[in-house]
């Protein structure tokens, strides 16, 4: 049971620190807009109703629920992913930076309509789509999910 809570720990980790960055972020910018720290990264206040990379962010509102319903569907199987897996270290990491970014990102559709993203790479005039910690999270778990599988391959 022990390592069962571990991974939601993990999870609740990463929903607190999305969620008190963006709160900062907001409470930081919300006049100014955008602070630049070196010329290729700022923190810029973008508001996205999308998905990644602003994915369907102007399709008319109807995705905010879209990306709900998906959202509580993923954080399902991934708590019975997870239960059923916990002793499998790098499985189980992965899935709980997916679960927490996840639950980060559905904190905001659910709060505020829609998510803050706020990590903004570009260069020149090119800018990567805004981006934020849960994005990060799902990112890095994502990656782990394919780390495991190669090397399960390998067995």
């Amino acid at each position: 049971m022990l390592e069962w809570m571990r991974w939601l720990f993990l999870s609740f980790a990463v929903v607190l620190l999305d969620q008190a960055s963006k709160w900062e972020i907001v409470k930081m910018l919300s006049e100014k807009g955008e602070f630049a720290f070196t010329s290729f990264f700022s923190f810029a206040l973008v508001y996205n109703e999308g998905a990644a990379f602003s994915f369907l962010n102007d399709a008319g509102g109807w995705q905010r629920e879209f990306f709900m319903v998906i959202a509580v569907a993923a954080s399902i199987l991934i708590l019975f992913l997870l239960r059923k897996h916990r002793g499998e270290f790098l499985f189980s990491l992965a899935l709980s930076l997916v679960l927490g970014g996840a639950l980060g990102n559905l904190v905001d559709r659910v709060r505020i309509g829609h998510v803050v993203d706020f990590l903004d790479f570009h260069l020149a005039e090119h800018h990567f789509p805004a981006f934020n910690l849960a994005d990060s999270a799902i990112t890095l778990g994502a990656a782990l999910l394919i780390l495991d599988n190669l090397r399960r391959g390998k067995s």
